[in-house]
């Protein structure tokens, strides 16, 4: 027979620790604007900025859940969330989201040669159609930054 007392005892414990969760809508808003600017080098994120225009409570979900409470955790630095994030969406398939991502990991210092790790590490979890998907996204994007005015080579 299955009992809830165990799963009721980790749910007290959880809910007795301070969460990022429970800080104010102020807080979480802070925080997630603050995780923005970091990764997105001070600017605006045009995406989430056209969010805010045409549905501005999803984005102010995105900001305070997404980045606030879920980015915003202190488990883990943004460097190693970003490889993760692009690990994830190059396994999905989910191209748009894995440039905007890839281009936050290079921001926060992530190499070319190290996006090329996680596209060839695709290769096991989710096969070579998406990992050859993940790297033409990626080799547009260093292609892209390449050409960028004030470019480094």
């Amino acid at each position: 027979m299955f009992s809830f007392k165990p799963a009721l005892a980790a749910l007290a414990m959880v809910s007795a620790e301070p969460a990022l969760a429970q800080a104010s809508g102020e807080e979480r808003r802070r925080r997630g604007e603050d995780v923005m600017r970091t990764l997105n080098q001070g600017q605006p994120q045009p995406a989430l900025e056209g969010l805010r225009r045409d549905f501005p409570d999803l984005a102010d979900a995105i900001t305070d859940y997404a980045l606030g409470d879920v980015w915003g955790r202190p488990g883990l630095d943004h460097r190693t969330r970003q490889l993760a994030a692009v690990s994830a969406f190059a396994a999905l398939g989910n191209q748009p989201f894995l440039r905007v991502h890839a281009g936050y990991a290079l921001n926060l210092g992530v190499s070319e040669a190290e996006l090329k790790e996680i596209v060839h590490l695709t290769t096991v979890h989710a096969g070579f159609p998406r990992a050859i998907e993940a790297a033409q996204t990626l080799g547009a994007l260093f292609a892209e930054r390449r050409a960028a005015p004030g470019a480094r080579p």
